[in-house]
């Protein structure tokens, strides 16, 4: 069990960033998979300011929900995939369900690939400035 900060809106709602992006040799990439490991509608996504490799659409988040984390050192990954399951004012308490390291998966559900794949991509991503996994 761990916990993340989350971030709330002007009506409550809690919520996470789709980020990241690569640079020349590495890179890093937040992505938000619903219970059913498909992407979330954006409350929000960002067209203005800095962009590269930043914060790119506000997800809002609920228990049940997967957080994937990818990042990568000359496309040697480490890909952590967690599972949101309680949500407090400012934090998510946060459960690992998979993680991708030395070359491979201890146990990823089927139904995240995309999402995985997604973040994988992302990571990636010369100086990515838009989400990759969000609902239209």
């Amino acid at each position: 069990m761990g916990k993340i900060l989350i971030e709330r809106t002007k009506k409550g709602f809690p919520c996470l960033w789709e980020a990241g992006g690569g640079f020349a040799n590495t890179g890093e990439a937040t992505i938000i998979a619903n219970k059913d490991g498909q992407p979330k509608k954006p409350l929000y996504v960002r067209r203005r300011g800095h962009l590269a490799n930043s914060e790119h659409a506000l997800i809002p988040v609920a228990v049940g929900d997967y957080v994937i984390s990818a990042n990568h050192h000359r496309d040697d990954f480490e890909i952590f995939v967690y599972r949101i399951t309680k949500i407090s004012k400012e934090e998510a308490s946060i459960e690992k369900i998979a993680e991708f390291s030395n070359g491979e998966w201890d146990n990823l559900p089927q139904f995240l690939e995309d999402a995985v794949e997604t973040a994988m991509y992302k990571a990636t991503c010369y100086h990515c400035r838009e989400p990759h996994f969000i609902a239209e």
